[in-house]
């Protein structure tokens, strides 16, 4: 088993909630001191840095939700001068308005060190091609593996999105042996690659990282047969600390939290702290950034956490897969759906269909409709009206089992999705016109 940081990545369990007790305490003296916003927080719950002694007492302290980083747009919450600015990422929401971070350069060692722990978990080394194709710019997804890589020591090819025939020929020519993207390009690579008549034998790739998007354990089977490689999930999120918060090992059994730098709790729907093994929203403190750090941050992600030593020796609590997010949760006729029981009940229809769809609401009178359009796979596409009416009651039925709700189907020709080079869009909710 290889690590970057072995010692670190083995703390033992006392020493890391040690580390986490003082960092903790120094930040909220920090942040109190140094960003006036979150001090106002503290405040009106009558909180003072002094009543925080350790790690247990984090349930104390105020969240901070992406309102807050809207509301003080652009440089409200920076903690530090503008001349300790590093850098500036960010992201766009339904509102439009950006939400920025400003990293120093303390900030951006910690995101390098992180993803290089990342990525060496997927078999990262000095003598690896990393091909990037994460988009590079505001999002953070092309620079945080970029930076992981570069430490490491390893070739990069910095690819950004897009040109998937280049991003073939490059993978080839230069001898890739990691890929980074989202899972959703990852699968429109291997499309490519067999419209190009090329196997996973004409590529040298032996595992991705991929992130960005939510991805069932049934898309992650499809990429590793498509394309031959070990898929691993990354997760991360501009405000915290882009990809390199988490990471999945080999054993494939959660994504280990990188806890010395980030502290996770997962919420109930009464905000209050869970049990590892229990579902909920997964919240985030920073306790050694110092550009722009946050505390309690609700990511609106969906997950569980996990504790115990896993297989490959890393003590860092894990999380399972994103199951998908409290602002994307369609309530369909009083009914709780998520884009990834949709896309598990898909693949589950085998090859009959590709893992590409959209969900599409609309609101007829009172009545909510759920449609789904779903690609036919070139193995399945027929124009014989009886076949494709067996092929649609037979994916009805999947995703009724799935979700409890009946839904339209909409077979489509093969490739007929508009696919994304980024994160693909899943949902259109027509009932938000209404």
């Amino acid at each position: 088993m290889r690590y970057y940081q072995k010692k670190l990545e083995c703390i033992s369990r006392g020493e890391l909630r040690s580390l986490q007790s003082e960092r903790l305490v120094k930040l909220v003296r920090y942040m109190y001191d140094n960003v006036a916003p979150y001090r106002k927080k503290m405040v009106d719950i009558g909180i003072e840095p002094g009543d925080i002694k350790d790690i247990d007492d984090l349930k104390l302290l105020p969240f901070t939700e992406k309102t807050d980083l809207r509301d003080n747009y652009p440089f409200g919450l920076l903690a530090k001068p503008m001349k300790d600015i590093s850098r500036f990422h960010g992201s766009s929401g339904t509102s439009g308005k950006l939400t920025v971070v400003g990293y120093t350069k303390s900030d951006l060692k910690i995101w390098a060190q992180v993803m290089a722990r990342s990525l060496v978990m997927a078999g990262a080394d000095k003598d690896s091609v990393v091909h990037v194709a994460y988009g590079y710019g505001l999002f953070t997804g092309g620079f945080g593996a970029h930076m992981g890589a570069e430490l490491i020591g390893s070739t990069i090819t910095p690819a950004s999105s897009g040109n998937t025939a280049r991003q073939i020929m490059l993978i080839r020519d230069f001898n890739a042996k990691i890929l980074c993207c989202t899972p959703s390009y990852a699968l429109y690579i291997a499309e490519e690659m067999q419209k190009l008549g090329m196997s996973p034998e004409d590529i040298p790739l032996k595992a991705g990282v991929f992130g960005a998007e939510p991805w069932t354990n049934e898309m992650r089977d499809e990429i590793e047969k498509r394309l031959g490689i070990t898929a691993l999930d990354v997760y991360g999120l501009s405000e915290i600390s882009g990809p390199g918060v988490s990471m999945e090992c080999t054993v494939k059994n959660g994504m280990h939290i990188w806890e010395d730098h980030f502290v996770p709790e997962v919420l109930g729907a009464d905000l209050k702290p869970l049990k590892y093994g229990e579902k909920g929203e997964l919240v985030f403190t920073t306790i050694t950034k110092d550009g722009m750090p946050l505390i309690r941050y609700r990511t609106r992600d969906i997950c569980t956490l996990y504790d115990g030593k896993c297989a490959c020796g890393r003590t860092h609590v894990r999380m399972s897969k994103i199951v998908g997010r409290t602002d994307d949760m369609l309530i369909i006729r009083g009914i709780n759906v998520f884009p990834s029981q949709l896309e598990a009940a898909l693949i589950r229809c085998g090859n009959i269909v590709t893992p590409n769809y959209q969900i599409i609401v609309d609101r007829e009178g009172l009545l909510d409709r759920l449609s789904v359009k779903v690609e036919m796979s070139d193995e399945a596409f027929t124009d014989t009206v009886s076949e494709v009416e067996r092929i649609r009651k037979a994916i009805e039925k999947e995703i009724h089992d799935a979700l409890g709700i009946g839904a339209k189907i909409i077979l489509c020709e093969p490739r007929s999705i508009v696919r994304s080079e980024g994160k693909a869009v899943r949902i259109i909710d027509n009932r938000k016109k209404y």
